[in-house]
């Protein structure tokens, strides 16, 4: 059993236990008066190491008769039926659970990564309005939700909650200036994944133009990290209607660094833009020579379109069959796609030269048409792909100045 089942076997545990306990719901219930003492805070944990960690998390701890409960909608099981093509296909489900905050705050303290309380700034009804929205969430038909990546996550769940207890939008106070001044969904994913490149690469490759529109200061609140940060200068209406704090006070509940426990920066020669420019370096080596004597390397592009075209497979399943947001349209399609492992083969039959051929023409074609939505803005473009379309368009360009003659006479 994995650390990350053991835990979520520990919280549903718990979350039967409590519900034992309960009169009606799975938490505790208010009694009379105790709404007076209610106290509702946001958790917030430094991001870890595992990419899924990389923007935080979030969580809401209800203090209330003597009860310490801390409210996660991060869970999921690495172990559940199918979860790797579930997860690919945009099919994943994630759930609510509550625990003692106690053994909510271990699993950090082990990690060493810090957490943050921010105690809300509610009236009593409002502590005891919040409480009842969690506990209805936590009943067995509510807990489970479809997970999105930047519009139903961990954090988005707590945010709105918090809306649906006041009644009322909470106002920011201005954008995170470390985000930039015209964010998007992609942006915020740089920010927190500047030294990941390779899972931002992955990212990139994913997910299309859906994620490049601008955002306002709330969308950006996706990430936990981000949402604790405005949550500390925001406020919310009083009963008179003027603005007060939102946040009461401050306390680190778990001592750490600010920035979590993120690896630090990945050495530049380990990065997608190096190997790119490599593979890039080895086509111009390889072309040339084949320029030189008239031939072209047919093993150098099977390798490089067999392995597009499996990339373009991955594209072209999440763009047509997966639900996961934003990824179509997706632009890389036009160069980058499973008709690539055509070239990877018929390079090798010489009756299919003729095919192969129009292929490569058709490409060069696709190419163009590319750069020009590049050019246009429609799709954030990440830095490694540029050495990967130069590479493709040197090979296409090659086996048509190669086989053009030999066609002709033929």
């Amino acid at each position: 059993m994995t650390l990350t089942t053991r835990i979520i076997s520990i919280l549903c545990a718990l979350t039967t236990i409590l519900s034992v306990r309960a009169q009606s719901g799975v938490l505790p219930p208010l009694t009379d008066g105790a709404d007076s003492t209610a106290i509702v805070s946001l958790l917030t944990c430094a991001p870890g190491n595992n990419i899924y960690e990389l923007e935080g998390h979030s969580a809401v701890r209800m203090q209330y008769d003597g009860y310490d409960i801390t409210a996660n909608w991060g869970l999921f099981d690495f172990n559940s039926p199918n979860f790797v093509y579930r997860f690919v296909a945009g099919e994943t489900d994630y759930c609510v659970g509550a625990c003692p905050t106690p053994y909510f705050l271990e699993q950090y303290r082990r990690q060493g990564r810090r957490v943050t309380e921010q105690v809300l700034n509610l009236t009593p009804s409002q502590a005891a309005r919040l409480i009842a929205l969690i506990d209805r969430n936590l009943l067995p038909q509510n807990r489970t939700y479809r997970y999105n990546y930047v519009k139903d996550n961990c954090a988005t769940r707590p945010l709105e909650i918090v809306e649906q207890a006041i009644g009322d939008t909470i106002r920011f106070a201005a954008p995170l200036d470390e985000l930039g001044s015209a964010p998007t969904f992609r942006s915020v994913m740089r920010h927190y994944h500047a030294n990941y490149p390779w899972y931002q690469f992955g990212i990139d490759l994913a997910l299309g133009e859906g994620i490049d529109y601008p955002i306002d200061t709330r969308a950006t609140a996706f990430a936990p990290d981000a949402l604790q940060k405005l949550v500390a200068d925001a406020t919310i209406s009083n009963d008179g209607g003027h603005a007060k704090p939102l946040v009461k006070t401050t306390n680190i509940l778990v001592p750490g660094d600010a920035e979590g426990i993120a690896y630090g920066p990945t050495p530049w020669y380990a990065t997608p833009i190096t190997a790119a420019m490599a593979l890039l370096l080895i086509v111009c080596m390889v072309t040339y020579a084949d320029v030189r004597r008239h031939k072209t390397s047919r093993w150098l592009d099977t390798a490089l379109y067999g392995l597009y075209g499996l990339m373009g497979c991955v594209i072209a399943f999440l763009v047509f069959i997966s639900v996961h947001e934003a990824t179509s349209p997706n632009y890389l399609l036009l160069w980058l796609n499973p008709l690539c492992l055509i070239p990877a083969i018929t390079v090798w039959i010489a009756r299919w030269r003729r095919l192969t051929y129009y292929y490569f023409t058709l490409n060069i074609t696709a190419i163009i048409v590319y750069i020009i939505s590049w050019w246009l803005g429609s799709q954030w473009v990440n830095a490694a792909f540029i050495p990967m379309i130069l590479a493709d368009a040197i090979r296409s360009l090659n086996y048509i100045y190669i086989n053009s003659n030999a066609l002709k006479k033929g």
